[in-house]
């Protein structure tokens, strides 16, 4: 009978964790779409045509901070769903570097623009 009642728990349990799981998935999905959204906006602007690379690259770094934040907030929450044994501070890294891979491809997108515009 125990056995039967813990089978039942778990049972009952375990869609709930999917579903909090998708969720989580769904939040990190659109924090990412919002921040590279929000960086794709930075890109094309007038005043940034004749930027260096270099500045243009602080410029991003320092662009979209709520957005940022949202996105690592929501990515470190869904990794620990995902891998709850992992360490936090591994899961902070994984947002940390899905964040710069995001800024350096625009930077990437816009040296390639500004080579091809010589």
């Amino acid at each position: 009978m125990r056995i039967l009642i813990a089978a039942l728990v778990v049972m009952m349990t375990c869609p709930v964790l999917a579903d909090e799981a998708d969720d989580a998935r769904r939040l990190a999905v659109s924090g990412r779409d919002a921040y590279w959204n929000c960086l794709a906006r930075e890109y094309p602007r007038e005043s940034n045509r004749n930027m260096p690379e270099q500045e243009f690259g602080a410029l991003i770094a320092a662009a979209c901070a709520s957005e940022r934040q949202n996105f690592r907030v929501a990515l470190v929450g869904y990794l620990g769903i995902q891998f709850p044994d992992k360490d936090a501070d591994a899961n902070l890294t994984t947002a940390n570097n899905a964040i710069a891979f995001a800024q350096r491809d625009i930077v990437t997108a816009f040296a390639r623009r500004k080579a091809a515009s010589k």
